[in-house]
């Protein structure tokens, strides 16, 4: 775990983390919610889905669910084998199915079948802790919020942010370092940066846009060439159009298709 690099004021971490960001921002300009969705309920249900799994899975079987059960007073009233069956490739599925019965059977009872836009309405539905929450306000709603998933708190530490591990002690203090409007993209480019660069077992230290300003830098891959060859998703070698048409601004849909796979 990375510290704060020494005789750094909290001024200057303030600075160092707002450069990171900018940084980011110009790395990953097309940075987004890797989860698709259409509107707040879908975005709910892909979140809790996506414990455990990747987006990419959950994106595989969302469009299925959501067309068998697009709304909360559908689902709720959903038999449990169908639900299990649509979503059992996302692992933990039993679990999975209590939380999406029991979320929307709550939305319907307490909310007339509307996900609340509030975080301590939101965190009352069975299933949905803390960062679901801030990943539905965020994205769904446009309410400032720091999503802390295992990328963020990785990527927090190793750049010196905080040492913190208790992912609510972490959010405040990082978002104690930046604008609140800037917390949503803010999860966006740290989530993007740690599942394409600053992988948990070898970063590639060696092409990281933000090597010069992170006290981690070294614990990875420091030879470029070599530091190359750890880069996925669109980032990686040989996905050179990806890239290029994720910057031009394609969405996620439009790219798959165009037959282009979005995985690692």
């Amino acid at each position: 775990m990375a510290k704060k690099p020494k005789l750094e004021t909290e001024l200057g971490l303030k600075r160092r983390a707002r450069k990171i960001n900018r940084v980011l921002a110009q790395t990953y300009p097309y940075a987004v919610p890797e989860l698709d969705f259409e509107n707040p309920f879908e975005l709910l249900v892909a979140t809790v889905l996506s414990a455990q799994t990747t987006d990419v899975r959950v994106n595989a079987i969302t469009p299925a669910l959501f067309a068998r059960f697009p709304d909360a007073l559908a689902m709720s009233q959903a038999e449990r084998s169908e639900i299990e069956a649509l979503i059992r490739s996302t692992g933990f599925f039993r679990a999975k199915t209590d939380s999406l019965l029991g979320l929307s059977a709550a939305l319907v009872e307490r909310h007339s079948g509307q996900v609340p836009p509030k975080l301590e309405e939101l965190i009352k539905l069975p299933g949905v802790g803390r960062k679901t929450a801030n990943v539905v306000l965020g994205n769904a709603f446009g309410v400032p919020g720091i999503t802390v998933d295992t990328h963020f708190g990785r990527l927090a530490n190793r750049f010196g942010w905080s040492d913190e591990t208790d992912p609510v002690k972490l959010e405040q203090a990082v978002g104690a370092l930046f604008e609140k409007r800037d917390w949503t993209m803010l999860s966006h480019r740290v989530v993007f940066h740690g599942r394409r660069i600053c992988h948990a077992r070898k970063p590639a230290c060696g092409v990281c846009p933000v090597a010069s300003l992170c006290p981690s830098y070294g614990i990875g891959e420091e030879i470029p060439a070599k530091a190359k060859q750890l880069l996925k998703y669109e980032l990686a070698p040989g996905r050179e159009d990806l890239l290029a048409k994720m910057q031009a601004g394609a969405t996620r849909r439009q790219l798959r298709e165009q037959g282009y796979g979005l995985d690692a």
